[in-house]
């Protein structure tokens, strides 16, 4: 099978980036993306055991958004910030039952792709920046964002735009990857360096969990509760690509490429640079 225009594009995201990085490769990763767990979802899922089995996917990816949405108020406004594709934002509506539902995505692509998910949650679509949120003072009972905060430029500001746009009392929930130290030697810096630059991702997003908690508290955020789970997402779903991988009909040129960059990963959390986390705080 030979390269197709469809698979030159993905490429192409990867090498020229431009001013947005991440906003450029998820700007790639259509609805048909190869390697998603389940059609329209783009995250690692919350797995009850780590086998990776193809079967139960679709399964992981919703229970972690209904993880995080069992924390937010029920019957409030609710932001959900990285929206992706929108197949989370029905699940967050089933969960939280908001009055109102914003699906925030500074990719437009992804929010016309999710069109007709963001119908289903009866969720109103908003093209911005997380940090810049095109909302008013406290204006929102809920915040949610899953496997988002690692792309923003800035953690720091995430935080402080949503404890500013949360009302007094309202909650965050979110997941994240934390870093939790820096590479050593030559193969994990190549393999963090790697992941950087494939994802789009700054320097910045390198940050461990008690430094991410600390970002939370200098935001104004208490009752912050933090739990760690890379071993019912990130081991999973590499799993997952590993079994997944040989039935992806792609060139073998660009299946080796895709092995590689699985094994990197592989890497940095085998030898615990990376974990996976689940964050709930609230704004007094």
């Amino acid at each position: 099978m030979g390269w197709t225009r469809e698979n030159i594009r993905h490429a192409a995201a990867f090498l020229f980036q431009g001013r947005n990085p991440a906003a450029t490769v998820y700007d790639s990763i259509g609805s048909g993306f190869p390697l998603a767990l389940a059609p329209g979802w783009l995250n690692l899922g919350l797995w009850d055991d780590g086998d990776g089995d193809p079967k139960k996917a679709p399964a992981a990816v919703r229970r972690l958004v209904e993880t995080l949405a069992e924390d937010l108020p029920r019957n409030g406004v609710v932001l959900d910030v990285g929206n992706g594709l929108g197949a989370q934002d029905p699940v967050i509506a089933q969960i939280a039952q908001p009055k109102s539902l914003v699906a925030l995505n500074v990719t437009l692509s992804q929010l016309r792709a999710g069109r007709e998910r963001l119908a289903e949650a009866d969720a109103r679509a908003v093209l911005g920046d997380a940090m810049r949120i095109p909302l008013a003072d406290e204006s929102v009972d809920g915040v949610i964002s899953v496997e988002a905060a690692f792309h923003f430029p800035s953690r720091a500001r995430f935080f402080r735009e949503a404890a500013r746009v949360l009302r007094p009392g309202g909650v965050l929930t979110m997941s994240d990857v934390p870093v939790e130290r820096l590479p050593r030697g030559p193969f994990e810096l190549l393999a963090g360096v790697t992941q950087l630059r494939v994802w789009g991702l700054g320097p910045g997003s390198a940050q461990g969990t008690e430094a991410i908690r600390g970002l939370a508290e200098a935001a104004g955020f208490d009752d912050i509760e933090i739990t760690l789970c890379g071993e019912r997402v990130i081991e999973p779903a590499l799993r997952f690509v590993r079994r997944r991988l040989p039935a992806v009909k792609m060139p073998e040129s660009q299946r080796l490429g895709v092995r590689f960059l699985v094994s990197q990963v592989e890497l940095l959390w085998r030898r615990g640079l990376i974990d996976y986390l689940l964050l709930r705080a609230r704004k007094p």
